[in-house]
């Protein structure tokens, strides 16, 4: 088992940054890829972005590509979503997700454990 744990989350201006963490307990962290996915009000759960387990391989959704950057310190067993230039749009409960031996995948049925997720809300 892996328990994931999102923090960072909260209410901030257009234009703005926050920077999520999720943090890992259990099973090494370092055998799982890490996903970030959102979710809005009355819309179905959508892929932000994935690093894969040594941190070599990064995707991102095309709609935060070059705003959002993806890290995780296997040290620290936590992975990082860093959030600049934030948009209205990007408003939406942001969850962490680790796939166990994965890849860093696109797809949410791909993982394994997710965490309990955290509001982000952008305000104009």
């Amino acid at each position: 088992q892996v328990q994931l744990v999102e923090s960072g989350g909260g209410l901030v201006q257009a234009g703005g940054s926050l920077r999520l963490s999720c943090a890992a307990s259990g099973r090494t962290f370092s055998n799982c890829a890490l996903g970030w996915f959102r979710q809005a009000p009355g819309k179905e759960r959508e892929f932000v972005a994935a690093i894969s387990r040594s941190g070599g391989t990064i995707s991102y959704a095309d709609s935060v590509k070059g705003r959002f950057t993806i890290s995780r310190d296997n040290a620290r067993n936590t992975g990082y979503l860093q959030m600049l230039s934030l948009k209205r749009e990007d408003t939406a409960v942001y969850y962490c997700a680790a796939e166990l031996w994965g890849l860093g995948s696109s797809v949410a049925r791909n993982y394994n454990y997710w965490g309990q997720g955290t509001q982000v809300t952008v305000s104009s």
